[in-house]
């Protein structure tokens, strides 16, 4: 049965084409958006610290220091000038390096360190350097300061080259490092500095550890309920592995090591003995059986669940390919990583021979466990034995990929003029459900906010873009993304500046029921009379949402509906014939096949000839 719908409201498609594309110029004037305009001698806008507590956005950049209000960047902004020395500065020209470019001072770490200090490093013009910065306990202390006395080696904290792609965590005191510990760039590690035990690292030039990493994350998840199993998760992306012929140069991986680590005792001394990595996958399986890959991590974020042990991953990527870009977003879950960190490990018997699953005696305890009471009765990692730690320095690969959620990509784009570059997802409650509102930043300067929305289960999932906005003055990179549940509000770094816009814009989706409605904004409801913010509470039982199914139909009142039946025969042509009552009328086509409750909307090309009527020129479901 195909059913037309005569509807006052524009549908899905056509109501998106509309409210969906915002440019800078009516984002200004909406006020919807606050833009910081980097300073003359500064750039690189890209290392972000949010501080809730004190309503404050710590932002390093090249030689400076800001701190933002939250409610308004551009009220009360507080700098710190952070210069490499000029003698450094000329050290780095001396180099050979690019003075304008690399021979200043970029924050790469703004890390907290106590209730009253931030630990920070620079580049220091190739010197990496760190220090700390006072902000005081309370946000009336009015404390924005620099440690003028006291400046540390900041190797192993920073890295040399301001381009290089690093991370950093401080827990309990101790700094862990994701970087480049040389000024050539060729000694990369996995640092933990800081604290009372001695600093330890992965293997030192061993490409079956890391090979030419770029580091993306670091997380702390909890492993159990006892502390001393806690594990610290890397994400990163790699060159392939001597001998690992997956046709790609780049891999993307997750690596994992335990938070109490301290090396080993007659080997891999002041080294990681708990190290493991994976590969991370996020490909869409073709239908001739070739997937088409996305091999580049780019961002990853944490969406924290009730379990702290398992929060849901996401992962921002995009193809290596110059010819065929594009960019995806998959899902993982903890329970699908531990599985293959659980799993075979990669082994091959020489340089000449491929990587295949260990098939040999593991030794005990498991290699890449933790020591605690937990899972094996040892104190310390200097207490393993000699077997357990020569296997973890000859094995620190798993065979097995991480699949994502699903088997594929949640969201997926091709053939755009744009890259994904960075991503924060909001949980929000909405009245039929919790939805995972996702802000996606791109190389163009350009945000998209998009919800996916379940149908007949979590794996099969609808993409919906909400609305897509420009929020830099001229197309540029989008580097970092921090999102304010408090505020709700949205804070974006680029190599321009800083720009802030909120969460939620109700009152662009229309002024009609039906219009809200369609919109399927999770954040938006009619509330009898706009689309406002939506608050789930019991008293507002008037407010009108429906973000599964987008149905106005079922929510507004003021809607005149008339449906017709046509039936024809499948796989042949036929014409179908629909004159609106009202000009404003629009049709929406739906095909119900036999012994089928769902109605599936057709996509159709309209025959200029018949203005009034729809011809169907191919059909298919969404």
């Amino acid at each position: 049965v195909l059913v037309s719908k005569d509807v006052l409201s524009k549908l899905h498609e056509l109501m998106f084409a509309f409210v969906l594309l915002f440019c800078l110029s009516e984002m200004l004037e909406s006020s919807n958006l606050v833009t910081f305009t980097g300073l003359a001698n500064s750039s690189g806008y890209d290392t972000f610290l949010m501080d809730e507590e004190r309503g404050r956005l710590l932002v390093g950049a090249e030689d400076h220091v800001f701190s933002f209000d939250l409610v308004n960047i551009n009220r009360d902004v507080k700098q710190i000038a952070w210069p490499a020395t000029p003698s450094k500065r000329d050290e780095c020209k001396w180099a050979g390096k690019d003075l304008g470019k690399d021979c200043s001072n970029f924050v790469r770490v703004l890390q907290p360190y106590n209730q009253t200090h931030i630990y920070i490093c620079g580049t220091g013009a190739f010197h990496p350097i760190c220090s700390y910065l006072e902000i005081g306990k309370r946000a009336e202390d009015n404390i924005f300061r620099l440690d003028a006395n006291y400046f540390e080696n900041g190797r192993g904290k920073s890295p040399y080259d301001p381009k290089m792609q690093s991370s950093s965590l401080l827990i309990d005191g101790e700094l862990y490092s994701g970087t480049s510990a040389d000024f050539m760039g060729r000694d990369f590690a996995i640092f933990r500095t800081l604290g009372s035990h001695h600093p330890i690292r992965t293997e030192q030039h061993d490409s079956r550890w890391l090979n030419d990493p770029r580091f993306l994350g670091i997380h702390l998840i909890p492993e159990s309920d006892n502390p001393e199993d806690d594990k610290i998760f890397l994400f990163f992306k790699e060159n392939a592995m001597d001998g690992e012929h997956t046709g790609k140069a780049t891999i993307s991986r997750i690596g994992q090591l335990c938070k109490n680590d301290m090396g080993g005792h007659r080997s891999l001394i002041n080294k990681w003995t708990t190290f493991l990595k994976a590969k991370l996958t996020c490909s869409v399986p073709g239908l001739s059986g070739i997937d088409t890959h996305f091999d580049e991590l780019q961002d990853v974020f944490l969406m924290s669940a009730k379990d702290p042990k398992n929060p849901v991953i996401y992962a921002v990527f995009t193809t290596s390919s110059n010819i065929f870009r594009g960019s995806a977003i998959c899902m993982y879950s903890m329970a699908d990583i531990r599985r293959v960190f659980l799993g075979p490990y990669a082994h091959r018997d020489g340089p000449n021979y491929q990587w295949v699953p260990f098939q040999g005696r593991v030794p005990y305890p498991r290699p890449g466990t933790c020591p605690s009471k937990t899972f094996g009765g040892f104190d310390s990692t200097k207490d393993l034995p000699d077997d357990v730690i020569t296997f973890a320095r000859l094995h620190p690969a798993m065979y097995n990929p991480v699949q994502p959620m699903g088997g594929k990509p949640i969201v997926v784009r091709t053939n755009v003029e744009y890259q994904f570059t960075q991503l924060v997802v909001d949980r929000v409650e909405a009245e039929d459900g919790q939805y995972d509102v996702m802000f996606i930043g791109t190389d163009l300067g350009t945000v998209l906010k998009v919800v996916t929305i379940p149908r007949e289960s979590w794996h099969d999932l609808e993409e919906v873009v909400l609305e897509e906005m420009t929020v830099f003055r001229e197309p540029t990179p989008i580097t970092a993304m921090e999102l304010s549940t408090k505020q709700q509000q949205l804070y974006l770094g680029s190599d321009l500046g800083i720009s802030q816009m909120p969460l939620h814009r109700c009152e662009v989706y229309g002024k009609a029921c039906a219009e809200c409605c369609l919109a399927r904004d999770p954040y938006c409801a009619w509330d009898g009379t706009e689309c406002s913010r939506y608050f789930p509470t019991a008293k507002r039982r008037t407010r009108r949402q429906d973000i599964r199914n987008g149905d106005p139909l079922s929510q507004c009142s003021d809607l005149s509906v008339e449906e017709r039946s046509v039936y024809g025969v499948e796989n042949s042509s036929m014409f179908l014939e629909c004159s609106p009552k009202s000009q404003r009328a629009l049709i929406y086509w739906q095909l119900q096949r036999p012994n089928d409750e769902r109605k599936h909307e057709v996509h159709f090309s309209c025959c200029a000839q018949f203005p009034d009527s729809s011809c169907i020129r191919s059909v298919g479901t969404v």
